[in-house]
């Protein structure tokens, strides 16, 4: 029987998705809700259910063995990192397969005191801060006050802190404080807020890292124990709520000026990945984030465990054999447990890559994410611009309100650094995003933010 996979996901992650099914020669059946009904990744699928929401597993289930699916593909966001979900979907009376990581692999780095102690053990460098759960509130300012301490023995100056949900993830459950008398409202707001959206109350705590950039690995492993990495990128652009808004790849730039040799640091910086890797037999993509500082010391500070929305970049830039690289496809592939039939030696890596993610919000007014309709979407095609979207260009759309209002993806490829910015300067002159809010003003978007931080690209910032 030919293998058919459930696409549990919207946008244009959807779309890349279906892209990469049709590449692999795999049947696959989008779902959608009421709100996406104008997505492009409804109106491309070849076969598609309506459904009542992207988190009902009943639903998504039903339309899998509907369908007679024998797999289910993810995406990222909404129950991507969800090892209960992952679990029910390999152990149930018609098990399918799924395309990601192990659930208890999930389930392990998603907990991040236990990837924590797991990483300690093994000799990579974690943030300072809390190494159990923390539940109580007096608790929870001991321990600041004993993590202040060990980070001026450390060399920190001014220290802050961040109280941050244990499930929490992709900048969500997290609370800066600036001195001590603070830890206790946060405290609070943070393990309710963690009880509400994850279902566990634990809170940990951590000090910020003052000056830092934000480096990721992209990994590969299959089920027969290989594993690859496709290099190293940059998201040190991001809104104050760590939200990412430009990426890089490569991570560091090798012309630029550090304190440190930075191919130095991003080779080890990428064992220490892989060898983290290989003691959870991770089996899938994963990008492992980091925290380096202006003075070359790096810290490992998450796991996500599900394909990255800037994968796309890492992909740009990689080259297998000569050919490049799709992630989904490798994704996809050795979910169905084949060999990767490449080594690391096979990987070469050329140009840089970088992407924009346009969103509609208000960047002057706290980043507010902002509604309504789009009646004008256009840009000019390049070789060197690939754009991942779900808005038509032909039609005005609705942007829903259910969801975060990303509207595209725009993906630029350059031989050299100048290059990747004279191109990056070029697509955010010529993009046109036009429409109005639910209240009948004009729609704005991050573009002119885009533009300011374009400059900053590799530096070291705060948050």
């Amino acid at each position: 029987m030919k293998d058919k996979v459930l696409i549990a996901n919207r946008g244009e992650i959807a779309l890349r998705i279906m892209e990469a099914c049709e590449l692999l020669g795999l049947d696959y059946v989008a779902v959608y809700t009421k709100e996406d009904e104008e997505s492009l990744h409804v109106r491309l699928a070849k076969k598609k259910y309506r459904i009542s929401d992207y988190r009902d597993m009943n639903d998504l289930l039903a339309v899998a063995d509907e369908e007679k699916c024998t797999a289910i593909h993810p995406g990222y966001g909404f129950l991507s990192e969800n090892y209960r979900f992952a679990r029910r979907v390999v152990k149930r009376e018609r098990p399918l397969i799924w395309i990601g990581p192990t659930w208890e692999v999930i389930r392990d780095l998603g907990n991040k005191l236990y990837m924590k102690k797991v990483a300690h053990k093994l000799g990579i460098p974690v943030i300072p801060g809390s190494v159990e759960p923390i539940y109580n509130e007096i608790e929870a300012e001991l321990k600041a006050q004993e993590i202040l301490e060990q980070a001026y023995e450390e060399g920190f100056e001014e220290v802050s802190f961040l109280v941050k949900a244990v499930a929490g993830g992709g900048g969500m459950g997290i609370e800066e404080v600036k001195n001590l008398e603070e830890i206790r409202p946060v405290f609070r707001k943070v393990r309710a807020y963690a009880k509400r959206l994850f279902g566990d109350e634990g809170v940990i705590i951590e000090i910020k890292i003052p000056l830092f950039q934000h480096i990721e690995v992209q990994i590969l492993g299959s089920k027969h124990g290989e594993y690859v990495h496709f290099g190293t990128r940059n998201c040190t652009i991001q809104s104050p709520f760590r939200q990412k808004r430009i990426e890089l790849a490569p991570g560091f730039y090798q012309m630029g000026q550090y304190n440190f040799d930075p191919a130095k640091k991003e080779a080890e910086i990428i064992e220490h990945s892989l060898n983290l890797a290989r003691h959870f037999n991770y089996d899938s993509v994963g990008t492992f984030e980091w925290l380096v500082t202006p003075e070359g010391k790096y810290y490992l500070m998450e796991v996500n465990t599900r394909i990255q929305v800037e994968n796309e970049i890492s992909a740009k830039i990689s080259f297998v054999k000569n050919k490049p690289v799709n992630l989904l496809k490798e994704q996809i592939r050795v979910a169905f447990e084949e060999k990767l039939g490449y080594s690391q030696r096979d990987v070469a890596f050329k140009g840089m890559s970088l992407e924009f993610r346009l969103i509609a919000e208000d960047t002057k007014r706290g980043f507010t994410p902002l509604s309504g309709v789009i009646t004008r979407f256009d840009y000019k095609e390049h070789p060197w611009l690939t754009m991942r979207t779900h808005v038509p260009k032909d039609k005005p759309y609705t942007i829903p309100t259910q969801f975060d209002p990303n509207l595209a993806l725009a993906i630029i490829y350059g031989e050299k650094f100048d290059d990747l910015m004279e191109k990056s300067k070029q697509f955010l002159n010529e993009i046109v995003i036009e429409g109005h809010t639910f209240k009948n003003e004009p729609l704005v978007t991050n573009i002119e933010f885009l533009k300011e931080k374009l400059g900053d690209v590799y530096k070291f910032l705060s948050i």
